[in-house]
């Protein structure tokens, strides 16, 4: 089964909570596993912290001072640093499905990471029985 997820972010660089748009694909599936991907060169998936915001102020905050917007880079777009920044993060997250539900951790959640917004998004979630 595949489905996907559309958003739309509002600035250019952000953390969005999917967990509970997986969960809800996932929600008919007693066991399996599945895959979110993103399909976009200037953004990511990843899983961190929910508990605390800072977390996400914090990864955005230093991928930002690593990789700096209009850093004097060749590509004419000018939102190279969004594709460095996305290629960081990675493209994919592969999750565990147990009774029904993600395996996270207690202060886990999935994230679409933005890089280049604000934009429509589209996040692709593919689930394996079994």
């Amino acid at each position: 089964m595949i489905k996907e997820i559309s958003l739309s972010t509002n600035k250019r660089n952000e953390l969005i909570d999917i967990s509970s748009e997986v969960d809800d694909i996932v929600s008919g599936v007693k066991d399996g596993v599945c895959v979110v991907y993103c399909p976009h060169t200037t953004a990511a998936v990843t899983i961190n912290e929910s508990a605390d915001p800072d977390v996400q102020t914090d990864i955005i905050g230093h991928l930002n001072k690593m990789v700096p917007e209009g850093h004097g880079f060749k590509h004419a777009e000018g939102n190279s640093d969004a594709h460095i920044k996305s290629s960081l993060i990675g493209c994919s997250e592969t999750l565990m499905i147990e009774d029904g539900k993600l395996r996270l951790g207690r202060w886990q959640a999935v994230y679409f990471a933005e890089f280049d917004g604000p934009r429509q998004r589209k996040v692709v979630v593919r689930v394996m029985e079994g």
